[in-house]
């Protein structure tokens, strides 16, 4: 039954997709999102990439789409941005319901740590909104390796700037994205509480929701950890205590979610593989 789980991911993932469907003007098939969202997914959850590597292949691969580089590039960024929200109110939800299932030492300790995460993502907010952050960074690297880097004589900072101000200011497609991802996150539970009830362990869908959003609480917490190796594992082990489920079911279900990560995931890699291997096999999906 758990293998179920592997095409059960695409629900969410649609969601996903349809919310960055929203911040990008130029139209493109839904499938061709789908899979560069899946390749997005699988780089980040099964490579060591810091959580970054697969929006870099992410614009790359929505450029060969037809979609302009910069707006490519403000679509993925902002998007990020609209994700990075989207899952700290579903985490803040969490927190809500866990608090009324009784105190937890973790679910404090990671609300503590992601105050200070919320706080540098409304500062990377403003900044992104008033300032200037790609044209200084360009700016910079032209200084340090200019003469190296040649390419960098372009104002390609400057625009990606304008991209995403111009992204920013509308509060139509910034709204309908934020459902769209929130909608996922919501959906991303739905593994949890039925990995669990096929697992012998059943748990009612609110308590699903609590135990998905520590989980996305402490890999948001940790992000730089490659494939949230263990911070999963700890963030479970701290949720499913709440409801008297030990240890032993925590591993238990971590290893069914890292199951579908790979059997989901791994398509997704040999597709980008497929897609790379030639100039032109980016475009054929239609």
């Amino acid at each position: 039954m758990l293998l179920l789980l592997v095409p059960l991911q695409a629900f969410p993932l649609l969601l996903d997709v349809l919310g960055w469907r929203a911040l990008i003007a130029q139209p493109v098939p839904l499938s061709a999102l789908f899979l560069i969202a899946s390749i997005r997914q699988a780089i980040n959850r099964l490579l060591p990439v810091a959580n970054i590597g697969g929006e870099i292949v992410g614009v790359r691969l929505l450029a060969r789409r037809g979609v302009g580089g910069t707006a490519a590039t403000a679509s993925v960024i902002v998007e990020v941005l609209v994700t990075l929200i989207a899952q700290f109110s579903f985490v803040g939800l969490g927190f809500v319901w866990a608090w009324r299932a009784g105190d937890s030492p973790a679910a404090y300790g990671l609300l503590a740590g992601l105050t200070v995460v919320v706080s540098a993502l409304i500062f990377m907010i403003l900044t992104l909104r008033n300032g200037r952050v790609f044209f200084r960074t360009e700016q910079l690297a032209k200084r340090m390796a200019g003469r190296w880097l040649p390419r960098l004589n372009s104002p390609r900072g400057a625009q990606v700037d304008a991209a995403v101000r111009e992204l920013m200011a509308q509060p139509v497609r910034l709204s309908a994205s934020l459902a769209w991802q929130w909608a996922g996150y919501v959906a991303g539970s739905l593994e949890t509480w039925l990995a669990l009830r096929w697992l012998g362990y059943p748990v009612t869908p609110v308590e699903s929701i609590v135990i998905e959003s520590l989980t996305q609480a402490a890999k948001s917490l940790f992000f730089m950890v490659p494939a949230a190796a263990g911070v999963q594992e700890a963030g479970l082990i701290g949720s499913l205590s709440l409801f008297g489920l030990g240890p032993d079911v925590a591993l238990a279900l971590s290893l069914a979610k890292r199951m579908r990560e790979i059997l989901f995931g791994i398509p997704a890699l040999i597709a980008w593989h497929w897609m790379e291997g030639a100039p032109n096999r980016g475009t054929v999906l239609k």
